[in-house]
């Protein structure tokens, strides 16, 4: 019984959402958004107790010199440097101009290099793709190249009629198709939970 709570919940929360959504109602909008609120804190909750683990493995491999101290001690820094800044006495929160320079000069430069690294990753993939001549590699390529050239910051009617074959691109069926994935996703998590719930399984089928 304990193993269906957790589906069972999470599948009367996904109604509650999607029953707000196709009705309106203010006692249903008022539970959607304590729904909501419930689901704020867990997931506060769960970064908090993530984050916390996090610097307590950090500071084990500091302590016991195992792994890569340098790295640890850097994870411990920065977090220690973001809790001192969000949370000493007189401080806005995250809110706090202390707290919008580090990300600025800190988080944000080290998330713009893992994109460019991801750039530089997704280019050896897409050759990789071309090389084998699979058809859906050689479809995402040629798209892929596709968007590059319409979103190249070129002037004059040329460059808005590539801008706006790039927004339609982005806008129309590729957003359809994130659209379609993300539907897919929620129905798949949906039925797993149902089956879990309930104690379906493979033999039962």
């Amino acid at each position: 019984m304990r193993r269906a709570t957790i589906p069972a919940l999470v599948i009367a929360v996904g109604l509650l959402l999607f029953a707000d959504l196709l009705v309106v109602n203010p006692a249903l909008g008022d539970l959607a958004g304590v729904a909501v609120a419930a689901v704020i804190a867990v997931a506060a909750g769960a970064a908090i107790a993530t984050g916390t683990t996090l610097a307590v493995r950090r500071g084990l491999d500091l302590w016991r010199r195992r792994g890569d101290p340098v790295g640890a001690l850097a994870v411990l820094l920065g977090m220690a440097a973001v809790l001192v800044a969000g949370l000493r006495p007189g401080s806005a929160g995250a809110a706090d101009p202390a707290v919008g320079w580090i990300v600025a000069a800190l988080i944000a430069p080290i998330g713009a290099t893992l994109f460019g690294l991801l750039f530089l990753a997704t280019l050896s993939a897409a050759r990789r793709s071309a090389i084998r001549g699979g058809r859906e590699g050689l479809v995402l390529v040629a798209a892929a190249l596709v968007l590059v050239v319409a979103l190249l910051p070129i002037g004059g009617p040329l460059g808005t009629a590539l801008s706006g074959v790039a927004s339609w691109t982005l806008s129309v069926p590729i957003a359809g198709v994130f659209r379609g994935i993300l539907i897919g996703i929620a129905i798949t998590a949906a039925i797993l939970a149902t089956r879990t719930m309930f104690g379906i399984g493979p033999a039962d089928e």
